[in-house]
C-alpha cells in the first residue's frame, strides 16, 4: 500500500483483545511494508557496518605500501557509501509510508467505529478520549510498527557484525561477540519502570484532553454560571500533573540513553587495549585493529534502533490499548447485517420489547419517560443499538424484523434517531441539508416546518458574499454562531429532510420558546403527516398534537392514550407532565367543582 493508493478499500478486522495483540495485528497487516523496509534497512546498516573494512584495507595498503591494497579498500568504501545514500533515502521514504499507512488504517477503523455507533459512543466512551485515541494516540501506533522494521534491521546487523568479526579476527571478535548483546540488553531491567511511567504520563495525558474538550464544549454555559476560573484552575491541576509526569518519564528514558552511550564507550576502550596489546605482540595487524575499531564505534547506529523500539513500544502499548477499547465497542452481534431482500421488508409498527413501546406505523406517537437517562437509552435502543449491557441482545423490531438483523444503512435508512443534543458541522447551510434522503422532502419544506425564518434572516445578514443568500452562508464549528434553539431547529430539519421510515426525535423542541415549539410541533406534524414519527419530550404542547402518548414508567410502558385522557385518568403520567402531585391534583379539582357549583347556583 503506498499514501496516494490511502484510503483503504477495507482496513480489515482488527484484534482488539489487548493493545499488545492490536499492535500485532497491524504489523501482520503492514507486512510487505514492513519486509521492504527490513531490506532498505539491512542495505543501510550493513553499509554502515562494512565501511571498517574498506577503511583497514586502506589502512593496511599504506602501512604495506601497497597501491593495490589502497585502491581497494578506497573502492570498497565508495561501493559502501553508495550503499548508505540508496538504503537511506528508501529505508525513510518506505519508513515514512509504513508510518503514515499504519496510522491511516487505524483513522479509518475508528471513523468507521463512531459511524457505526453514532451518539452511542460518547455514552461509552469520554468524548475527549475519543479525541486522544484518534490524533495523538494513532500517531504513536505508527510509530511503533514503523519502528520494528528498522528494529530487526538492526538486530541482523548485530549479529552479522559479531558473527563476521569472529571470523575476520577471532580474538577481537569473541570480545565484541559478549560485548554487543550485553550492551543490547542492558536497558531491559530499566524499562518496566520507563513503561509505566509512559503509562502514567498518557493516562493523565488523556485525562486533561477530556478536562479541555468537555470545558470548551460547555464554554457558554460557563460563562453564563462565571464558572471559568473554576474550570480553569482544574485544567491548570491537570496540566501540571501531567508535565510531572512527562518529567518523571523523561528522567527514566534519558538514563536508559545514558546507559546506552556509557556501555559501548567503555566496550570500545576494552577493545582498543586489548586489541593494541595484541597488534604491539603482532599477533594482529593494524589494518585488522583498526577495522575491528571501526566496527565497534559504528555499532551505536544499530543499537540507538534498540533503545528507539523500546520507547515506541512504552508509548505505543497505552496508546494502543485505547484504541483496542474504543474499537472492542460494537453495535450488535452480527455488523454485517441481513440481506437487501428483508431490508426492503422492514417497515410497520416499531416494538422496543424491553419497555414494550409500540408506535404504530403512520402515526405521531409521543413518549413521556419522567428520567432523561432513561429517555435517552430508549432513542438508542430505537435506532437499534443496545444502550445497557443488561438489555442484551434483545433488538427493536420494525414490522417485525430486528433492527441488528439489517445492514447498517439499512437500518438508518429504516430508522433515523435525532439525538437530544444534535452536531452541526462546519460549512454552508446547504451542505448542512445536502444528506442522504428519499427526495420527497425539500430543503424549503424542512425548514419551514422547523421555523427556521429567524436563521434564514440572520444567515442571509451574515452573508459574506454580499448577495444575501443563506443557503450559502458558511456555519461555523458546531453552529456556536447560532443560539441553542436556532441550532436545535436546524438540526430538526436536517433530520426532516432525510424523510426516514421512522424519524425518532428525543427532546426536539427543549431550547425554544413555546410560541415557537407549538408552531415547530405542528410543522412537524404536517410535513410528516401519515410517516411513523416518535417523539420523546415531556412538553404539553407536543404531547396534545400527537395521535398517540405512551407513558413509560420505571423502564416499562404501562399506559397509552391521548393526552387529555392520560391527564385526567393516569396520576403517574400527569405528575410528569404537570409536575403536580396527586394532593395537588384533588385539591385544584375540588376546587374548580367548588367554583362551577358557585356558577350555577
Amino acid at each position: 500500500m503506498q499514501i496516494h493508493q490511502l484510503p483503504y478499500t477495507d482496513p480489515g478486522v482488527p484484534d482488539v483483545r489487548s493493545g499488545t495483540r492490536f499492535l500485532i495485528w497491524l504489523g501482520r497487516m503492514q507486512l510487505g511494508g514492513q519486509v521492504r523496509a527490513l531490506l532498505w534497512g539491512l542495505l543501510l546498516q550493513l553499509s554502515i557496518a562494512g565501511l571498517p573494512i574498506g577503511v583497514g584495507l586502506a589502512v593496511q595498503g599504506v602501512v604495506d605500501r601497497d597501491g593495490g591494497g589502497l585502491a581497494l579498500g578506497c573502492g570498497v568504501v565508495v561501493a559502501l557509501g553508495a550503499g548508505i545514500a540508496v538504503g537511506d533515502t528508501m529505508l525513510h521514504r518506505t519508513a515514512v509510508t509504513n508510518w503514515i499507512t499504519a496510522a491511516a488504517r487505524v483513522q479509518q477503523l475508528l471513523a468507521r467505529r463512531t459511524a457505526e455507533l453514532g451518539s452511542l459512543l460518547t455514552r461509552r466512551v469520554a468524548a475527549g478520549e475519543v479525541v486522544a485515541v484518534s490524533t495523538g494516540d494513532v500517531e504513536k501506533i505508527g510509530w511503533f510498527v514503523e519502528a520494528f522494521s528498522r528494529f530487526a534491521a538492526a538486530v541482523l546487523t548485530l549479529l552479522a557484525v559479531c558473527v563476521g568479526l569472529i571470523v575476520y579476527e577471532p580474538a577481537l571478535g569473541v570480545v565484541v561477540a559478549v560485548g554487543v548483546p550485553a550492551l543490547a540488553l542492558a536497558a531491559l531491567p530499566l524499562l518496566p519502570r520507563a513503561t509505566r511511567r509512559a503509562d502514567e504520563q498518557r493516562e493523565k495525558a488523556g485525562k486533561a484532553t477530556e478536562l479541555a474538550s468537555d470545558t470548551v464544549a460547555g464554554l457558554r454555559v460557563l460563562r453564563g454560571i462565571g464558572g471559568e476560573e473554576l474550570f480553569l484552575g482544574r485544567y491548570r491541576a491537570a496540566s501540571q500533573e501531567v508535565r510531572e509526569a512527562a518529567v518523571r518519564s523523561a528522567r527514566m528514558w534519558a538514563l536508559i540513553a545514558a546507559v546506552q552511550v556509557l556501555l559501548p564507550g567503555l566496550l570500545l576502550i576494552a577493545v582498543v587495549v586489548y586489541g593494541a596489546g595484541l597488534a604491539l605482540d603482532g599477533r594482529i595487524t593494524v589494518g585488522a585493529l583498526v577495522t575491528v575499531y571501526g566496527a565497534v564505534a559504528l555499532t551505536h547506529h544499530p543499537l540507538r534502533n534498540v533503545e528507539e523500539i523500546a520507547m515506541a513500544y512504552a508509548f505505543s502499548r497505552p496508546s494502543a490499548r485505547r484504541a483496542a477499547r474504543v474499537l472492542a465497542l460494537s453495535r450488535v452481534t452480527d455488523p454485517s447485517g441481513g440481506s437487501g431482500d428483508r431490508a426492503r421488508q422492514a417497515s410497520g409498527d416499531l416494538y422496543d420489547p424491553v419497555t414494550g413501546l409500540i408506535a404504530p406505523a403512520g402515526l405521531l406517537t409521543a413518549v413521556v419517560c419522567g428520567d432523561p437517562d432513561a429517555a435517552g437509552r430508549l432513542a438508542d435502543r430505537l435506532g437499534g443499538h443496545p444502550a445497557e449491557p443488561g438489555d442484551g441482545h434483545v433488538s427493536v423490531r420494525l414490522g417485525g424484523v430486528p433492527l441488528d438483523e439489517l445492514s447498517l444503512d439499512a437500518a438508518r435508512t429504516a430508522v433515523l434517531v435525532q439525538d437530544k443534543e444534535p452536531v452541526l458541522l462546519s460549512g454552508t447551510l446547504h451542505d448542512l441539508l445536502d444528506v442522504p434522503s428519499s427526495g420527497e422532502v425539500r430543503p424549503e419544506d424542512a425548514l419551514a416546518a422547523a421555523q427556521c425564518g429567524d436563521v434564514l434572516d440572520a444567515l442571509a445578514q451574515a452573508s459574506v458574499d454580499g448577495d444575501g443568500d443563506p443557503m450559502r452562508t458558511r456555519i461555523t464549528e458546531r453552529g456556536r454562531s447560532l443560539s441553542g434553539g436556532q441550532r436545535q431547529r436546524l438540526a430538526l430539519a436536517r433530520s426532516l429532510v432525510t424523510d426516514p421510515e421512522v424519524l425518532v426525535l428525543d427532546e426536539p423542541t427543549s431550547a425554544v420558546d413555546s410560541h415557537t415549539e407549538a408552531r415547530v410541533a405542528d410543522g412537524v406534524r404536517k410535513l410528516r403527516s401519515g410517516a411513523t414519527t416518535v417523539v420523546l419530550a415531556s412538553s404539553p404542547l407536543l404531547l396534545d398534537l400527537a395521535d398517540r402518548v405512551v407513558l413509560v414508567h420505571e423502564g416499562r410502558a404501562v399506559a397509552h392514550g391521548t393526552h387529555r385522557a392520560l391527564l385526567a385518568d393516569e396520576p403517574r403520567y400527569r405528575a410528569v407532565v404537570t409536575r403536580e402531585t396527586e394532593e395537588e391534583f384533588a385539591a385544584t379539582t375540588a376546587a374548580g367543582l367548588e367554583a362551577l357549583e358557585g356558577d350555577t347556583a
